[in-house]
């Protein structure tokens, strides 16, 4: 059957919960945690960063990094998230996505989500709710969710 997801996350672990219509309570799908994202940066670094030679003179540097690693692990993490919401839309399970996330997190989903499921949403919510019951977190949610499509 399908119904409303809502995809509540931070950058550890992201919980699904579906309502069946647009003032029915919240329940629980699933949770996916990612621990790696808990790791504090020194714990993520298996050693120092390499080191380069300028191409001209005696200059030498460290090597610096595009994206920290835990940010890598934070992208890595948002990416598992939006395979599984498109998982969902293929199998016929979603019909409807809100999503609440810190806007850090946010964001990221937004640029991860394939183009069939970023169209799904209907609502985004820039808070972190992650820690919050399903019943206060439909608490924050408008009284009546968007309807679902004809």
């Amino acid at each position: 059957m399908k119904s409303t997801w809502v995809v509540v996350t931070d950058s550890t672990r992201a919980r699904i919960l579906k309502a069946d219509n647009a003032v029915s309570p919240l329940s629980e799908v699933e949770t996916l945690v990612h621990p790696e994202s808990r790791l504090h940066e020194r714990d993520l670094i298996s050693d120092a960063p390499g080191r380069a030679f300028d191409r001209a003179g005696q200059g030498r540097h460290a090597m610096g990094q595009q994206v920290s690693p835990k940010e890598h692990e934070v992208e890595a993490f948002v990416r598992q998230v939006a395979e599984r919401l498109e998982q969902a839309r293929e199998h016929g399970e979603l019909e409807q996505l809100i999503i609440v996330a810190p806007p850090n997190v946010l964001g990221k989903l937004r640029k991860a989500l394939p183009p069939e499921v970023a169209r799904l949403v209907t609502m985004e919510m820039g808070k972190n709710l992650s820690k919050l019951s399903p019943q206060e977190i439909r608490d924050h949610l408008p009284e009546r969710l968007p309807p679902l499509p004809a």
